[in-house]
């Protein structure tokens, strides 16, 4: 893999607040290539329904072969029905776990796949 395809570690989730690529974030997007803030009101995402496909698809638009989608520490946050849905059309191997679990994952597929996160580090 090129650098360019490698998918920056996670360095530490703590209640509000993940370290990764250089950068504090309360909920972070993560892909091959690089990291950013994830910004709810972008897409219109709450806790119900939930994770929206618009919030993955800058993640596959970035080489993510595989997807992890956290549900945060407290499991509160949804993924919808629509972005499962989405994911299985584009043919992209996704998890949706509890966040230190998510992170757990995405840590382990990092170093070898191109793979994309979206972590949300409260309830």
């Amino acid at each position: 893999m090129t650098s360019k395809t490698i998918s920056p570690k996670i360095n530490s989730l703590h209640w509000g607040e993940i370290k990764a690529n250089g950068r504090t974030y309360k909920d972070v997007k993560l892909f091959p290539g690089g990291s950013r803030a994830w910004d709810w009101n972008e897409t219109g995402t709450h806790h119900v329904p939930g994770i929206q496909p618009a919030d993955v698809e800058e993640l596959l638009e970035h080489g993510a072969e595989v997807v992890i989608l956290s549900k945060g520490i407290n499991k509160r946050l949804q993924t919808s029905d629509d972005t499962k849905a989405y994911l299985k059309e584009k043919g992209c191997q996704y998890y949706i776990l509890q966040s230190e679990k998510a992170v757990k994952k995405y840590n382990e597929l990092c170093t070898s796949k191109p793979v994309g996160a979206l972590i949300h580090s409260t309830c």
